[in-house]
């Protein structure tokens, strides 16, 4: 299974990220296409997102309500509910199948998956949170055991759209690739 985690306040934005239009689309409709091809796709929602939970309700999007006390209380309290899954923020536009297919081959489970991407693959003009030498990326798998990195592909998933600018590159960049 696949969860879209789209609860979050997104204080750095302002306004709810999940519904934010790039080339005309919300960005959660552009992840929920990529990741429905995939697997079973549902969407994690809280109180702190009302326009997200009518965009699902209007699309016919499957969601959960979390907590929404916070990204990791939530991610927990959805493992202790649904068990194992594949997660990916409602942030990263451009994410592809090939993404989530990577990630659904490489998880048994049971060991969590930090998706990663190498700097040298992260696009210059792009600010990515980096760790030991990695661009982390809002692709993950979460699982009982332990944890390891999983690199991943696209040099897109470095994009995270978390302020007004990140919004306008987005937008540059979809008129670019033509998505």
């Amino acid at each position: 299974m696949i969860i879209i985690l789209a609860g979050g306040k997104s204080t750095r934005m302002g306004k709810e990220k999940p519904v934010l239009k790039i080339a005309g689309r919300e960005m959660l409709l552009r992840i929920y296409e990529s990741a429905s091809r995939v697997d079973e796709t549902l969407v994690a929602l809280s109180r702190n997102t009302p326009k997200t939970r009518e965009l699902c309700l209007r699309e016919g999007i499957s969601f959960v309500d979390t907590p929404g006390k916070g990204y990791v209380e939530d991610v927990q309290w959805l493992l202790s509910e649904l068990g194992p899954f594949i997660s990916s923020s409602a942030d990263i536009p451009f994410i592809k199948p090939s993404d989530f297919y990577a990630v659904k081959k490489a998880f048994d489970g049971r060991e969590s998956l930090t998706g990663v991407l190498p700097l040298e693959k992260a696009p210059k003009d792009l600010k990515p949170l980096v760790y030991r030498g990695y661009a982390i990326v809002g692709l993950n798998a979460v699982g009982f055991e332990g944890e390891r990195f999983l690199e991943l592909e696209n040099p897109l998933l470095a994009l995270n759209v978390n302020t007004p600018e990140e919004l306008k590159l987005a937008e540059m960049i979809a008129e670019l690739v033509g998505r």
